[in-house]
């Protein structure tokens, strides 16, 4: 809104267009569009949940912001190759042995066994918040099995023609999709040459977004597979499908089981499976062992000094200030502020152990204090940034509520790119911080306009 009270351009025609709709109806008629389109998630299928109301970013402010984020993406690919390479940012004293060794997603059994150039982080989902000054700053990095993107497509189908929208059109979707299948296929081995044979890996039912898998593998036109159908055959893998038995050049990682070792020291069964052909470069993983070394969130405080040393440039995109408590004076510092900081668990995730300063009672004050005294490497603090409030359907009537955006960036054989919108993920609770399908949130549509 402006100082006025108005809504901002290019908000202006989207209210208008609202302002006479009945809400409530808008509300029921996307759900129904989501029921027949069969989308839900969570281990019960429970319905996913998509707000009405797109989120509306104007093409002046996205391009840049897409600059930001492939920069970001490339620099953390970088940082993944070197961790299980030669360590230069070790050894150049920016980041330590010990950060990245207690990374929960370090993966010891890959560092030096993997000589080439290949790409680790094929496709990245990184949490943004837009701070009061207008600017986005990533939250949090998501390079492992990052999730969203089909959901992201449902809800542009379920949405788009109901929405009353002034004659705004959105950047178009559809798009990432053959981006995604070209990076795909550029992930497989030499011998495949132009002809790879890929296959989404799900663990099926059980798994919190398995209708996501099932919607790419089906919109990408490739294999949808379990690891019960996987199997090695001459060093190669091969996978049980519909079409019958076929040698497998890449597999789009999309299970929970992503580690390579298990508790009793050996490897785990999708390790036994995966591993060795894709050491061998036999094999081309999306995105490949060990990657979520980058989600770490001790190594988040340092992405910005990794942009600088990787690809010699100045961050187009900022993080949300991250403290690493490792550092002289850091811990001190957060003890004396802590009612005005969110602390987090160093390997957390949904929003789990998280702690909000501000909402914090003085006896959860007091028990995260010592926790942070006890294993300062253990957790980070980051600054509030306030999230954006955004209008949405409530009850039949507008309501503003917590936002964040997770954008999705692809990187293939060219400098890559960056689904125009991404995912707007919502808080329905009343002042609800955390947005997060498992916290009672759902979604919203995201439209890359003009300005």
């Amino acid at each position: 809104m402006t100082t006025g009270g108005d809504p901002r351009p290019p908000y202006a025609a989207l209210m208008t267009g609202l302002e006479g709709a009945d809400l409530g109806a808008l509300q029921r008629d996307v759900a129904s569009a989501l029921a027949k389109a069969g989308v839900v998630f969570g281990e019960d299928d429970e319905p996913f949940r998509v707000d009405p109301v797109p989120r509306l970013l104007a093409a002046e402010l996205w391009t840049p912001l897409a600059r930001g984020l492939i920069q970001r993406t490339r620099a953390l690919d970088a940082f993944v190759r070197d961790v299980y390479g030669r360590q230069r940012i070790v050894h150049e004293g920016i980041l330590s042995a010990e950060t990245i060794a207690s990374a929960d997603y370090f993966e010891p059994l890959l560092q030096g066994t993997l000589d080439d150039e290949r790409r680790w982080i094929t496709i990245a989902g990184l949490d943004l918040v837009r701070c009061p000054d207008g600017d986005f700053r990533v939250l949090e990095d998501n390079v492992r099995t990052p999730s969203g993107l089909g959901y992201m497509l449902a809800a542009r189908r379920a949405t788009l023609g109901l929405v009353p929208a002034g004659g705004l059109e959105p950047e178009p979707l559809e798009p990432s999709l053959e981006w995604l299948g070209r990076a795909l296929r550029a992930a497989a081995p030499e011998r495949a040459a132009g002809d790879a044979v890929v296959a989404v890996l799900t663990d099926g039912p059980g798994n919190t977004a398995q209708w996501e898998h099932r919607l790419l593998a089906t919109e990408l036109g490739v294999h949808l597979v379990r690891p019960g159908d996987l199997r090695l055959r001459d060093g190669d893998l091969w996978a049980h499908t519909e079409d019958g038995e076929v040698r497998l050049d890449v597999v789009y990682r999309r299970t929970d089981e992503d580690r390579l070792g298990d508790p009793r020291g050996g490897l785990t069964a999708l390790a036994e499976l995966l591993l060795e052909p894709w050491r061998r470069g036999r094999l081309g993983l999306v995105n490949g062992f060990g990657a979520g070394v980058a989600d770490d969130k001790l190594v988040h405080a340092h992405i910005e000094e990794m942009v600088r040393f990787y690809l010699d440039e100045e961050p187009e995109l900022e993080s949300v200030p991250t403290w690493d408590l490792t550092e002289p004076g850091a811990l001190e510092r957060a003890l004396e502020n802590l009612e005005r900081l969110v602390v987090k668990p160093r390997g957390g995730h949904g929003g789990a152990g998280v702690v909000l300063g501000p909402d914090a009672g003085p006896e959860e004050l007091e028990r995260t204090a010592r926790a942070l005294r006890d294993s300062p490497a253990d957790h980070v603090v980051q600054e509030i940034m306030p999230l954006s409030l955004h209008p949405t359907i409530c009850d039949g009537r507008l309501v503003p509520r917590h936002v964040d955006l997770r954008p999705f960036v692809v990187l293939g054989d060219d400098e890559g790119h960056v689904v125009p919108g991404g995912l707007t993920r919502v808080a329905f609770a009343e002042g609800e911080m955390i947005v997060n399908s498992s916290r009672d949130g759902g979604a919203k549509d995201t439209w890359v306009v003009p300005g």
